[in-house]
């Protein structure tokens, strides 16, 4: 309107101008012909403003009464656009006038005295639905709003599945998600892997789309997941697309035990390390053997990062590749685990191997996957619940096993997996952990492996041909030999790269050895210079302001390390000298060299006393036995 104003007032003025000292007989024809047609426009003006006028304070009053009877903000026609998924269009008004509905008493005691929602995120496209933030009035909190979530669904057009109020930030701040109708009815599509494609499981692996319609990629490295739900629902295809993706990275070892008779798992054998299926105890005491080989493991990888330059504090890509660590990443799959952990000889020592790992193991590149169809506070350790990162949950038929594969107070707070339903939404899930996102709606990638389908043979085989190609192999099921890390010798490359000069500066000598072995001193710091220095009982010295080494100091140190090569087994000063080889080995009894009395040859018995007397001395150190004809000895002895 500003800019519509800056540009006609001057056009106008010239105009007003032109028109009064011109006779419009003279004017050119068609500037003639614009001075008639304002003439026009300002009759037409002249009827049509007074009539405005007339009729604004009518228009006013009527908009005034709709507005007080419809307590909402905005008009629907103005705001709500003509599109074609109308019928899947929410706002402003329709959640205000759902949530007045809700029968929450604080909440319409609000509403009766005229109170205006405030929106902190306005209703807006998210996805495959529409999420708006809301700031509740005082007394009522969000755990109120999700707890009538099917009243708020109901009044909204929508179905439970596609209605999602939770907590936001805080407890009156209601963050809610309206899915699109019918969006979330359909599969998540064919696994972007399934024919093509390689998966570095520091990345992620691609497990589904989200309730946005977004490729989920599910973290490995780093956390532990639980998966859960009711027979049939989607756990093991779950666990399975976890593994696949896994299978994927050349360098990751895979182990699987199946806790039961189930061929879910039969094709990936050709790309495990470790593999058992059944229900017998041989199987049980496998996986449990196989949970203290991995503390062990973990223990080993412990030392081995410790021994690296810069004491990383995890395993990382870089550390992962080095194969003479043995830090590549290692997951262990186990279905059925409540099986395991409710085994009456095996499931008290799995249960405590399992929470040390989970609580442990993630910094080491060690995953655990765990799948169960009995999530309950008896089949799985509470630790395990309380210690995993990813909690999975398929449909559920209570809040406690809800909230034992999600975490406690998650029923509460409306991330609930008891809204899914039993074969409808198989293959949907509630998961928590896998992203930055307070809780996903996730619709998993299915790759079939059932009668007349399957898939996963074919990605095993690619998997194979991928390690064949990196010039690796499977990984033995043995345990990993420690492979001892190659020793550098500090004193040495520091008076290599001292280069025949006197003095260097710590700088300079930190900066050679970064660029002739990087790998042993790319990290190095002046506290590693100095600590490598001091163990051979050099300091750096100040000259001229800065912080050197001598050459003499490293030379004489290195002259001191040769001469203790060659002189190890030198004795101390005053000792020197072996004894012969044919030495006594044992010292002569007590009382050899003291004859007694009488005929030589005869053995003077001992008295009580002389007995007691040797008692109180003791028998010297490798003495010889005593004569087992002393009567008194053996007694007193």
């Amino acid at each position: 309107m500003v800019i519509t104003v800056r540009v006609a007032a001057p056009v106008a003025a010239l105009l007003w101008l032109v028109d009064s000292v011109m006779d419009r007989a003279d004017m050119w024809p068609w500037l003639a012909d614009v001075y008639t047609g304002l003439d026009a426009v300002w009759s037409a003006l002249t009827v049509a403003v007074p009539l405005m006028l007339v009729m604004l304070p009518v228009a006013w009053a009527v908009a005034a009464a709709f507005e007080g009877r419809d307590r909402t903000p905005g008009a629907g026609w103005l705001v709500r656009p003509n599109r074609d998924d109308a019928d899947s269009w929410i706002d402003e008004r329709m959640i205000s006038k759902a949530l007045a509905h809700l029968g929450i008493t604080p909440l319409d005691k609000f509403y009766r005295d005229g109170g205006e929602l405030m929106y902190t995120v306005a209703a807006r496209k998210d996805g495959d639905g529409t999420f708006a933030q809301v700031r509740l009035p005082m007394g009522v909190t969000a755990d109120m709003v999700a707890a009538r979530r099917s009243k708020l669904a109901a009044n909204l057009g929508r179905a439970s599945l596609e209605t999602w109020p939770t907590k936001g930030d805080e407890d009156g701040v209601l963050d809610l998600w309206i899915a699109d109708k019918g969006v979330l009815r359909g599969g998540a599509g064919a696994w972007p892997l399934v024919h093509e494609g390689q998966v570095d499981v520091f990345d992620g692996v691609p497990f589904g789309l989200s309730q946005r319609g977004l490729v989920i990629n599910a973290p490995l490295i780093g956390v532990n997941w639980l998966i859960g739900g009711r027979p049939g629902q989607g756990k093991s295809a779950a666990l399975r697309t976890l593994l696949l993706g896994a299978a994927l990275d050349p360098t990751a070892e895979l182990w699987v035990f199946v806790m039961g008779e189930s061929p879910d798992f039969e094709p990936f054998e050709p790309r495990l390390s470790r593999y058992r299926m059944g229900m017998d105890d041989s199987v049980a005491e496998a996986a449990t053997q196989a949970l203290a080989d991995l503390l062990t493991e973990m223990e080993r990888r412990g030392k081995v990062l410790g021994e690296q330059p810069g004491r990383p504090p995890k395993v990382s890509r870089k550390l992962a590749d080095k194969r003479g660590l043995g830090l590549h990443p290692l997951v262990c799959g186990i279905d059925e685990c409540h099986e395991l952990f409710q085994h009456p000889k095996f499931g008290k020592k799995a249960a405590e191997l399992a929470v040390r790992l989970i609580k442990r193991g993630r910094k080491y590149g060690i995953v655990l996957l765990l799948a169960t169809q009995s999530p309950t506070k008896d089949s799985i350790p509470r630790e395990v619940t309380r210690n995993v990162a990813c909690g999975v949950a398929f449909s559920v038929a209570d809040q406690v096993a809800n909230d034992g594969l999600l975490g406690s107070g998650k029923y509460a707070a409306g991330i609930r997996a008891t809204e899914l339903r039993i074969n409808t939404d198989r293959g949907t899930c509630v998961a928590v952990g896998i992203t930055d996102e307070t809780f996903e709606l996730v619709r998993g990638f299915y790759v079939p492996f059932e009668d007349g389908a399957d898939d996963v043979t074919p990605v095993i085989a690619r998997a194979v041909a991928l390690i064949e190609d990196a010039g690796r192999a499977v990984e033995s099921s043995a345990l990993p030999e420690i492979e001892a890390a190659p020793v550098a010798d500090h004193l040495t490359d520091i008076d290599a790269v001292m280069d025949g000069e006197r003095r260097v500066r710590t700088q300079v000598i930190l900066t050679r050895l970064a660029q002739q072995v990087p790998g042993e001193y790319e990290g190095w710091t002046f506290r590693d210079l100095t600590a490598a220095l001091s163990a051979h009982g050099i300091a750096p010295v100040k000259s001229d302001g800065n912080k050197v080494v001598r050459a003499e100091d490293v030379a004489a140190a290195l002259a001191n390390r040769e001469r203790d090569r060659r002189e190890p087994d030198r004795d101390p000063a005053g000792s020197q000298g072996v004894l012969p080889g044919k030495s006594l080995n044992q010292n002569p009894c007590v009382d050899q060299g003291q004859p007694g009395s009488g005929t030589p040859g005869a053995r003077r018995r001992p008295t009580l006393e002389s007995g007691r007397k040797r008692d109180s001395t003791g028998d010297a150190p490798g003495s010889l036995p005593h004569d087992q004809d002393d009567g008194h000895r053996g007694r007193d002895d």
